[in-house]
C-alpha cells in the first residue's frame, strides 16, 4: 500500500510531494524539490501524516511503496537518515535543537536523502526557531527539512519565507466514514457518527469508533453545557472537566512511566552499589521524571482543549438552528436539546459563547491555569 493512502481528502498535497520526489530521481535542478517545507492544516487533516509520507517516499527505492524496511523503518523512526521530532513537552527548546543539528550534520549513512520531520513547528521557543533558522538557511547538500504547524503564522516569519508551503485542508465527513469502513470494518452508522463528530478529525473519528469508553466520555462532556444553571453549577463543571482530563492523562502515562523509570533503572545497574552508578541513575531518574510530569501537564491541556472543541460543537450546532436550518447538526443524537436551547437564548449569546470557548483554547495554549480557565469559561456559558 502506497505511503499517500492514509491522506485522506488531500490528493493536490499528494501530487506535489510525487513531483518533488520524482524531480529528485532525475537528477537535474528542479523547482519541484526545495530543502524546506512547512505543512499546515487544522487538527486532523493529517499535515504529520504528510511529512512523514513524503520522508518515506524520499528514503524509498520505489518512491513510497509502504512495504519496504525503508518505508516501514522511516515511519516508525528507526531510519538511520529520517529524523521524526514529536515532542511531548509544552515546547522545543534550544538545547534540544542543538542536539537536533548535531545528529543531522552527517551526510546520509545510505546515500540518499536526510530528512528531518518536525510534527510541533510552533511550539519551538524563540531562541530554538533562530538555531533552526540559521540550519535552514545554510543546509546540508542532501538534507530536507519538513516542518509542521497549525497555521502558517506559527512559525518564526524568518523561517517560513525558506519554506515551501503546503496546506491540507479538513477531509469531509463521507470521506472520513468511508476509510472507516473501508480499512478499519467499521459499520456505516458507527463510521458516519464518529466521522460527524470528531469534524474530519480521522485518527479522533478512529479512536471513537473503536472505543466505547472514548464515546461515553464524550456523552459526558456534551451534557456539561444544559447542566449549567449558575455559579455553583458553573465551577462543579469546570472542576468534573478537569477531573475528566486529568484522570485521562494519568491513565495514558502511569504504565508509560513506570516502564520507562524501570528501563532506566535497569540500564544504570538497578541493585548496584557502586557510587558513581548510584549517583548517575539517580540523577537520570529525577530527568525523567521531570520531562514525564511535563508530558503529563500537556496530555491534561490536550485533552481539555479537545473536549472544548466538542463544547464548542454543541453552540455551533445552536447557532445553526438559530439560524433557521437543522442540516448539517454534527450533534444530531442531541438535536431535541439543541432546539430547545436555541429557542430560549440569543444569537448574539450564542456567537459569544463559542468566541469565549475560543479564548479559552487560546488561553490554555500559553500557559493559562487550567482550571481557572475553565471555570471563567463555564461561568461565561452559563449566562
Amino acid at each position: 500500500m502506497s505511503v499517500f493512502e492514509n491522506l485522506v481528502g488531500q490528493e493536490h498535497v499528494v501530487e506535489i510531494i510525487k513531483s518533488a520526489v520524482a524531480a529528485t530521481r532525475s537528477g537535474a535542478e528542479s523547482q519541484e524539490m526545495t530543502h524546506a517545507w512547512v505543512f499546515t492544516g487544522p487538527p486532523g487533516s493529517g499535515r504529520s501524516s504528510a511529512a512523514v509520507a513524503f520522508a518515506q517516499a524520499l528514503v524509498c527505492p520505489k518512491d513510497g511503496c509502504g512495504d519496504c524496511n525503508q518505508c516501514r523503518s522511516a515511519a516508525n523512526g528507526a531510519h538511520p537518515d529520517v529524523e521524526i521530532i514529536r515532542t511531548e513537552g509544552l515546547s522545543i527548546k534550544i538545547d534540544e535543537v542543538r542536539e537536533l543539528l548535531t545528529r543531522v550534520a552527517w551526510a546520509p549513512s545510505m546515500g540518499g536523502w536526510r530528512v528531518v520531520v518536525m510534527e510541533d513547528a510552533d511550539r519551538l521557543t524563540e531562541s530554538a526557531a533562530n538555531a533552526l533558522l540559521k540550519a535552514i538557511e545554510e543546509p546540508g547538500n542532501r538534507t530536507v527539512w519538513l516542518l509542521c504547524a497549525p497555521t502558517l503564522h506559527d512559525v518564526l516569519p524568518t523561517i517560513r519565507s525558506r519554506c515551501r508551503h503546503l496546506q491540507l485542508v479538513t477531509p469531509s465527513t463521507t470521506a472520513v466514514a468511508q476509510v472507516l469502513q473501508k480499512r478499519d470494518g467499521i459499520s456505516p452508522q458507527m463510521a458516519d457518527f464518529a466521522a460527524r463528530v470528531s469534524q474530519g478529525h480521522i485518527g479522533r473519528a478512529r479512536y471513537l469508533a473503536n472505543n466505547e469508553s472514548v464515546r461515553n466520555t464524550r456523552t459526558t462532556i456534551m451534557a456539561l453545557p444544559l447542566s449549567l444553571k449558575g455559579i455553583s453549577s458553573s465551577f462543579a463543571a469546570a472542576q468534573a472537566l478537569v477531573d475528566l482530563a486529568t484522570e485521562q492523562a494519568n491513565s495514558a502515562a502511569d504504565e508509560r512511566n513506570e516502564k520507562e523509570i524501570d528501563d532506566l533503572s535497569l540500564a544504570y545497574g538497578k541493585g548496584a552499589t557502586g557510587r558513581g552508578m548510584a549517583s548517575g541513575g539517580s540523577k537520570a531518574i529525577k530527568e525523567l521524571e521531570r520531562e514525564q510530569k511535563t508530558r503529563s501537564t500537556r496530555m491534561v491541556r490536550d485533552g481539555l482543549d479537545a473536549a472544548l472543541l466538542d463544547i464548542a460543537t454543541f453552540y455551533r450546532d445552536v447557532m445553526m438552528v438559530q439560524a433557521g436550518s437543522n442540516d448539517g447538526l454534527i450533534n444530531k443524537e442531541l438535536e431535541n436539546e439543541i432546539n430547545a436551547y436555541a429557542a430560549n437564548n440569543k444569537p448574539q449569546a450564542t456567537i459569544n459563547k463559542i468566541s469565549a470557548i475560543m479564548e479559552a483554547r487560546v488561553n490554555l495554549g500559553h500557559n493559562a491555569a487550567p482550571l481557572l480557565t475553565v471555570e471563567a469559561l463555564m461561568c461565561v456559558l452559563a449566562r
